[in-house]
């Protein structure tokens, strides 16, 4: 097993992170049971921890290739991962999961949408300039996704990225500046989620710039969308390997039509 990743405190770490923006992946423990439990049936509860491991291990790769890619004027990177996890006690799962350049950072609060905003003002009180927030349902996000998220939050003014999913909700928000308001009176878990957080962007005054979209695997009818993409005929190798690795070997032994069937 590797080295267990730094858990940061926002109370101590006010100049750690300071010209960096935080690519921060939400992430639960992947323990079977307490994760993608909308996919069991088909899936079991073991076989959807698993799942959610893959997950995590392509988004986090791609994370981590994003952040070695992009360097500031005195050659240290300007972007950094973080995982923001919950509960605390598991920062042990994540060792053989996440690159060792990650970070921990406990989550706080109790619904969805207070997770967020709690994340994110954590984040900025660790002394990153910027925010992007990022799911663990989105395996095949490309590395140029999260680049581009980087640079345009990089630029002048005040803004809001979004990377919308066909779902209605988005993968990715990142922030200049803490904004509640992006946070608040959001329809969770529906497909009005990111239609709504435009609107309250548009409410406060902040511009928002759209990233290309992705796929939220969160039910039955994604994972056989997931299928396609990832063991179809335009199926390229460096595409969410973990997770296409796991499902080739899930449809080899009990055949396509668990998860696959049209």
């Amino acid at each position: 097993m590797r080295r267990g990743h730094r858990v940061v405190d926002p109370d101590r770490a006010a100049k750690d992170f300071a010209g960096c923006c935080a690519l921060a992946l939400m992430t639960k423990a992947p323990r079977a049971g307490n994760v993608k439990t909308r996919l069991v049936p088909p899936l079991t509860n073991e076989e959807a921890a698993q799942l959610n491991r893959c997950f995590l291990q392509d988004t986090g790769a791609a994370i981590s290739v994003c952040c070695s890619g992009l360097t500031g004027a005195n050659s240290g990177p300007i972007a950094r991962g973080v995982a923001v996890y919950t509960p605390v006690g598991a920062e042990a799962d994540y060792a053989d999961i996440l690159p060792t350049d990650f970070s921990l950072l406990p989550q706080r609060g109790e619904n969805f949408g207070e997770r967020l905003y709690f994340a994110a003002e954590d984040l900025f009180k660790c002394g990153f300039d910027s925010v992007c927030l990022i799911d663990s349902d989105s395996p095949t996000i490309p590395v140029e996704n999260f680049t581009r998220a980087v640079e345009l939050l990089s630029l002048p003014g005040d803004s809001v990225v979004l990377g919308p999913c066909d779902d209605g909700g988005y993968y990715l928000i990142g922030l200049k500046q803490l904004h509640q308001g992006v946070f608040e009176r959001i329809d969770w878990s529906t497909e009005r989620v990111l239609e709504q957080t435009i609107m309250r962007a548009a409410q406060i005054g902040v511009d928002v710039h759209e990233l290309p979209r992705g796929l939220d695997v969160d039910d039955h009818v994604a994972l056989r969308r997931l299928c396609g993409e990832l063991l179809g005929k335009n199926t390229r190798d460096n595409v969410a390997p973990q997770t296409q690795q796991f499902l080739r070997e899930l449809i080899a032994r009990d055949g396509r039509r668990r998860v696959w069937s049209v």
